[in-house]
């Protein structure tokens, strides 16, 4: 209901399985965002990730669940979800990063080289941050240049540095720099 009211050029169509979306692929439309749950009747969320992009490749999908560890962010993150949400979080804070990424256009929606290296997925919105990073930006100061709350530049640099496969900013800052990903 949320997402209605507050998108009102949206469709919405919410199945209760992976299964229940897979069979109903045939006849819909091919989605704008996937917003997918953990949890679920069946093959679960995060092993069904391939199934879904097998499906609509250049689809974005969102895992939005109860369980918030780490371990659950980061096989989201590398099975190629491009954002991970908490339900715990604020409404606001949900909208807003569903909202950042319908409005982002996919880059680099398939592997592409870079210095011989196969560049990672990310979304715009995913570069900018990044590139801010690289800069040497806070959260906070990230937030206030892109007009994103904080809770959202964390996500995102949670999803770069599982997408990058580092465990620090300066890491993700050395990465991007060496593979040519930011200037």
């Amino acid at each position: 209901m949320m997402l209605t009211s507050a998108i009102s050029e949206i469709q919405l169509r919410e199945v209760a399985s992976l299964a229940e979306a897979m069979q109903g692929a045939r006849h819909a439309m091919p989605p704008q965002l996937i917003l997918l749950d953990v949890q679920l009747p069946g093959i679960n969320g995060l092993d069904g990730m391939t199934l879904l992009q097998r499906q609509w490749p250049t689809c974005p999908v969102v895992v939005l669940s109860a369980d918030a560890s780490t371990d659950t962010q980061r096989m989201a993150l590398q099975r190629g979800a491009v954002q991970v949400l908490s339900k715990a979080a604020p409404a606001g804070a949900i909208l807003e990063a569903i909202l950042s990424v319908l409005r982002a256009p996919a880059v680099m929606a398939t592997p592409a080289r870079v210095n011989g290296d196969h560049a990672p997925r990310l979304t715009a919105r995913q570069c900018e941050v990044l590139d801010l990073v690289c800069q040497g930006l806070s959260n906070k100061l990230i937030g206030r240049q892109l007009h994103l709350s904080e809770n959202t530049v964390r996500g995102h640099v949670q999803a770069l540095l599982a997408t990058l496969q580092v465990s620090s900013r300066a890491e993700a800052a050395f990465v991007a720099r060496s593979r040519g990903l930011v200037g």
